[in-house]
């Protein structure tokens, strides 16, 4: 723990039990994971955690979660102070998000005998894409998909599960996830290009009120701007994602 460098009041906002309680989600495997070693999380969002927390002068306690949607409720819910989540309007009642810090995109991957080409012919009757439930694919697939079905199953590891069993025809998810499906499965392969971009940001609830909100934001901008955030994806040897643009 350190000295804090920010107000009292908004140390006193941020954590008001006296530790900086982070939402992390382990099911998004470019932001977070468990290290091999220690089995303790590890990834760019618990080192920003850590640094925000060191920021305050306040040690960092660590909420991990499986899934999007209940790293999500946690920080709605205050069970947390600050959290990790892709941006959507879904989300946002009882939030408020910073700008993004990382970028990522959003693609599918289909049967390797599938007739679909084009991220366009996914959305028509009769097709089946499989999204985790609660994640930003599900929120943004859910506005956007007209004609397809979409069906809500358990985290990354569930929407390969139903694209092997042929119970769905696509599978959405993270581009370079599903890329490392189809090098080792030679029955699978990615549709080109991408069909939405994620931004990853940091969020805290709404009721931390609106000193706390930008001080969040100006703490994103200042980690993207110093190279934080490049060398934390670096360390973690993340591809794919891409330090998001100054706000």
């Amino acid at each position: 723990m350190s000295t804090s460098t920010c107000p009292p009041s908004l140390v006193a906002a941020f954590a008001p039990t006296g530790v900086l309680r982070a939402s992390i989600n382990l099911g998004n495997p470019i932001l977070a994971g468990r290290d091999p070693s220690s089995g303790e999380p590890a990834g760019v969002s618990v080192d920003l955690a850590r640094a925000f927390a060191q920021r305050l002068g306040v040690a960092v306690e660590l909420k991990v979660f499986e899934k999007a949607a209940a790293s999500v409720e946690a920080v709605r819910g205050e069970e947390a102070d600050i959290g990790f989540f892709a941006i959507d309007p879904a989300r946002s009642e009882g939030l408020q998000f910073t700008a993004p810090y990382v970028l990522i995109e959003g693609s599918y991957l289909v049967p390797a005998s599938s007739a679909l080409k084009t991220n366009e012919e996914v959305d028509v009757a009769g097709n089946r894409v499989a999204v985790g439930s609660g994640s930003a694919y599900d929120l943004f697939l859910t506005r956007e998909l007209k004609a397809a079905q979409i069906e809500r199953v358990a985290g990354a590891k569930g929407v390969m599960e139903a694209l092997r069993a042929g119970q769905v025809q696509v599978a959405a998810g993270i581009r370079q996830v599903l890329e490392a499906e189809a090098a080792t499965d030679a029955g699978l392969r990615m549709l080109p290009g991408r069909f939405m971009v994620i931004q990853q940001a940091m969020g805290t609830p709404a009721s931390r009120g609106a000193e706390a909100g930008r001080a969040l934001a100006a703490f994103v901008e200042e980690m993207k701007a110093s190279g934080f955030v490049a060398e934390a994806l670096a360390r973690h040897k993340v591809k794919g994602a891409s330090v998001a643009p100054s706000a």
